[in-house]
């Protein structure tokens, strides 16, 4: 949620307009976070004036407002240095309006101002002090006192460099934020920080740099006299710097990246880059790393699709194979995690394994609880992260926790991470994002390798996720005699999921169909039981997100203890009924439901012609191992929410309310 992008070019000539271009682009790659409105921050024609643009609404509505307010010949000309800051934000402290909106200011001159993504606990304590000081505030944010407090301590140190000023103010800070500044009193400069929230640095030279690593200093003081020896060493005087939320919003400037940790202040002066942090403490490294990303500019575009989820739905076939290769080898029917090798032995010997996320994320740990138990033969237990933190739960040294999450820096996860650490625990990581807060921290972990998500509502990502966690089962048991047979179907079965996948696809048509009966509807009940428990909780989350409709996934086993006083004949069912060792415990519900004029949609296998019976609507999907079936159950899901939404008019990519990356609570 929110996205950060700011743009500095040190001996790099542009003009105002095309610094404003690029940050509106940038803010266009990070929209699929969810956000209510946006800003922008540059210098103006006078050099001692900064100009802010605020809008509510989408970015476009931003995009209008400059070009109707940036005009003229000043904004033509080039400048050889230039620092420009702008901002999605979702709304969490005040409703959303330009007086909401970020960058927030310190004062009527602009002074100071900032861009930051998450919660500032403690604001209401640092708001009352800086009132005392004589400070009026114009905002409802908790971002607001960011700025104020860097310009009440300018006033109080004023020999103080800028970076020393942004370290003085965090230390007063309490809670979870991501923040970038701009002055006009020190032009040409950008300091960025964060803790607990994503934010990396881009780097853009002409040519490579003399090192990858950039040292990391610790409470060194550098007036603004000294020369910049300690900073990034530059072989030539031209570079830009890109501070952002995301990679997706760098990736077509540059793709060197540093990743930013918490407590870090990266600071941008006279073309160099130093990073400082405040503490050192024993298992602090030296330098932070320059990252290559692989991710390539193809892969954040829509290509020929209208929308990035539909365009993510049909990668599944790519994206499976992805998360499988180079691990699961067909030929030998042998599974190799390098993520997670050297930790087996440590795993085998484990109490429990605890499986924790959210969202999406949780449903993925559900689908394949059953199988991690009948493989590994030790105790599963999935836990929500935002309760599973509400519990004080206890946790031992010999426990595994596996953490799962598509962005890698969702806060409950990441919280629910830092507790099992703690307190001794192996931590094992699950995500789709290199370089993320949870794959820093995890001891050893696993990279999904479903390429980049942009849509709000995950796909890809969870069927990756259900993957990689099957593959760890197999991993698990490579050594169980009577466990080989098992391995086998399911190693065969995997083989064969990208072109059942594809099949699936082809039901699109006929999913549209359905949703044209069903999209008036204000409910949808989905049911199902063993394997495909899961795949309703999913669907209906789904669902809800996109549709706006209320929706629950039912166990289908818990129909008479409940649920069933809501069936009538007006009221839509879906139920997923398949050949798998529950299918006549399925059959019981479904026969439950028709008795009493309901009318269920049955997703079946196809060719089965006696549970077809039983319905005068369905989708056959292709036939697999039972514990894989979650995978081909859930795309018809995905799209019958993707085109009930469509038929409903709601934001497909962007539903209200929700964000891509839930870095707060």
């Amino acid at each position: 949620m929110c996205g950060i992008f700011a743009y500095l070019n040190y001996m790099t000539p542009k003009s105002r307009a095309e610094v404003l271009e690029l940050l509106v682009n940038g803010l266009k790659r990070l929209e699929y976070r969810g956000y209510d409105s946006t800003g922008v921050a540059i210098d103006g024609p006078n050099p001692k004036d900064i100009v802010m643009i605020k809008s509510v609404g989408k970015v476009k509505v931003l995009e209008d407002a400059i070009a109707k307010s940036c005009t003229g010949k000043e904004f033509e000309e080039p400048i050889t240095t230039h620092v420009g800051i702008s901002h999605t934000r979702w709304a969490t402290h005040g409703v959303p309006c330009e007086r909401n909106s970020h960058p927030q200011r310190s004062d009527f001159d602009n002074s100071f101002v900032v861009v930051h993504n998450g919660i500032i606990t403690n604001y209401k304590d640092v708001k009352t002090y800086l009132e005392t000081r004589g400070y009026e505030f114009e905002s409802d944010t908790d971002t607001e006192v960011i700025a104020k407090l860097v310009h009440h301590l300018w006033k109080k140190h004023p020999g103080y460099s800028f970076r020393e000023l942004v370290e003085q103010a965090i230390q007063q800070l309490e809670g979870a934020f991501a923040i970038a500044l701009k002055s006009k009193y020190f032009p040409g400069e950008c300091v960025a920080s964060r803790r607990g929230s994503p934010l990396l640095v881009g780097i853009k030279t002409k040519t490579r740099l003399a090192t990858d690593h950039i040292p990391i200093l610790y409470g060194k003081v550098l007036p603004r006299s000294e020369s910049t020896s300690e900073f990034l060493p530059m072989e030539q005087k031209e570079v830009e710097y890109f501070f952002a939320s995301d990679a997706s919003a760098v990736i077509e400037h540059t793709n060197r990246v540093i990743y930013l940790e918490d407590d870090d202040v990266a600071a941008v002066r006279d073309g160099g880059l130093s990073i400082h942090r405040l503490k050192k403490s024993t298992d602090d490294p030296h330098a932070r790393e320059i990252t290559t990303l692989k991710m390539e500019i193809q892969q954040i575009m829509k290509g020929n699709y209208d929308y990035f989820m539909l365009k993510e739905i049909f990668e599944q076939p790519e994206s499976v194979v992805n998360t499988m290769r180079g691990r699961v080898r067909f030929d030998t029917n042998t599974i190799v995690l390098g993520g997670i090798k050297d930790y087996i032995p440590e795993i085998k010997r484990c109490r429990r394994l605890m499986l924790i996320g959210c969202g999406t994320s949780y449903h993925s740990a559900v689908a394949t609880r059953q199988l991690l138990e009948e493989l590994t033969e030790l105790p599963v237990m999935i836990e929500l992260a935002s309760d599973f933190l509400d519990r004080n739960t206890p946790i031992f040294r010999d426990d595994v926790c596996f953490f799962i999450s598509q962005s890698g820096e969702t806060a409950d996860t990441l919280m629910a991470l830092r507790y099992c650490k703690q307190r001794g625990a192996l931590i094992v990581g699950i995500t789709n994002t290199v370089g993320s807060s949870i794959c820093r921290e995890s001891h050893c972990g696993v990279h999904i390798n479903a390429g980049p998500e942009i849509g709000v509502a995950s796909t890809k990502a969870y069927t990756s996720q259900f993957i990689s966690l099957v593959m760890f089962g197999l991993v698990m048991s490579e050594d169980r005699l009577s466990l080989q047979q098992r391995r086998l179907e399911i190693i065969q079965g995997l083989s064969k999921l990208a072109d059942q996948i594809r099949e699936v696809l082809k039901l699109d048509s006929k999913v549209q169909e359905l949703a044209k009966d069903l999209y008036q509807h204000k409910s949808l009940l989905i049911m199902g039981r063993g394997y495909n428990f899961a795949t309703c909780m999913e669907g209906a989350l789904k669902v809800k997100e996109l549709t706006y409709m209320h929706s629950e996934g039912i166990m289908a086993g818990e129909l008479k203890h409940g649920p069933l006083a809501l069936i009538d004949d007006s009221m839509p069912v879906l139920m997923i009924v398949l050949r798998d060792p529950v299918y006549v415990k399925c059959m019981n519900a479904l026969q439950q439901v028709t008795s009493r004029k309901g009318c269920p949609i049955i997703i079946c296998e196809q060719g089965d012609e006696e549970t077809k019976a039983f319905c005068s609507r369905s989708l056959e999907i292709p036939r697999t191992v039972d514990c894989l079936q979650g995978i081909l159950t859930v795309i018809p899901m995905q799209l019958l929410s993707y085109h009930i939404a469509v038929l409903r008019g709601c934001d497909v990519d962007c539903p209200r309310n929700l964000a891509k990356s839930v870095t707060v609570e």
